[in-house]
């Protein structure tokens, strides 16, 4: 059986255009930081390293699914669709409200997660192949880890990534609505569309942000 994660879990990859409020579990991703404009160079170093990983990891689990019956008894899924790249965001200076800072100035985490059965051993197991078969320096800065976001809302973003604000603005009054408020600056971006082959009107970008009760007037 093969886990497809736009099937399997429609509510955190939803395709709804309006603000919802979603409960984020724990979940497992590869991950690497970086610093400035993710129209650089640096950027997209940072990107394949992590798309080159997580293809070794799904190849690595479908390769002892085949080779190894006792691996095979252990796990639902045999096969499973790679997750798409997220970035969580913020920036090391201030902008004004409903601006966006200045691209240079952004702190960035790329990641993509992981099915909930890869385990740190598995990991290490595909990370020693990408290393001996596309060795990268940036490879050393590339750790798996688990992060819990809790209560969020987040909204199906559709156009430029310059074009953000207009959402963030409608996810900002839904979520004051509603009686709550955003925890801190940092949003976390899922990146559906591949945008070496879409025109950036039609990107689809998830946002989420963490929110919180808002506290009583």
């Amino acid at each position: 059986m093969k886990h497809e994660w736009k099937k399997d879990e429609r509510d955190l990859y939803t395709d709804v255009k309006g603000p919802a409020i979603v409960t984020i579990p724990e979940q497992r991703f590869i991950m690497i930081d970086g610093t400035g404009d993710p129209n650089g160079e640096d950027f997209g170093e940072r990107v394949g390293v992590l798309m080159s990983l997580a293809y070794s990891i799904k190849m690595c689990h479908k390769a002892d699914i085949s080779n190894d019956p006792d691996h095979a008894s252990r796990y639902a899924y045999n096969d499973y669709t790679v997750f798409p790249p997220e970035g969580v965001w913020t920036s090391s200076a201030a902008s004004e409200e409903g601006v966006p800072p200045d691209k240079g100035s952004l702190i960035y985490t790329i990641m993509i997660r992981q099915p909930d059965f890869i385990t740190t051993e598995m990991f290490e197991a595909a990370y020693a192949i990408t290393e001996k078969k596309k060795p990268h320096p940036l490879l050393k800065e590339v750790r798996f880890g688990g992060i819990e976001d809790g209560i969020c809302v987040q909204m199906l973003h559709i156009g430029s990534f310059d074009d953000e604000p207009m959402s963030f603005a409608k996810m900002d009054a839904f979520v004051k609505e509603n009686g709550y408020e955003r925890t801190d600056g940092v949003h976390r971006e899922i990146y559906l569309s591949d945008a070496r082959r879409t025109a950036p009107e039609r990107y689809r970008t998830i946002l989420r942000y963490r929110i919180k009760t808002g506290e009583p007037d």
